[in-house]
């Protein structure tokens, strides 16, 4: 079965790179303190390294 994970934002995009910007918009991510979960692909793994700064994530247990 495929691990979940719940992505938080926890950090400002403010005078971060256009990419890291667009990267957590992809993960649904618009606002300081949203979360979405998502399935741990290497895609979604991918853009969590990009943006592990601005980002706090937790497994989810089923």
């Amino acid at each position: 079965m495929m691990t979940k994970v719940r992505v938080k934002q926890v950090k400002s995009t403010i005078n971060r790179p256009k990419d890291q910007e667009r990267t957590l918009e992809a993960l649904g991510l618009r606002r300081i303190g949203q979360e979405r979960e998502h399935k741990l692909t290497p895609q979604i793994q991918g853009m969590i390294n990009k943006v592990k700064h601005l980002i706090t994530v937790e497994e989810i247990k089923n």
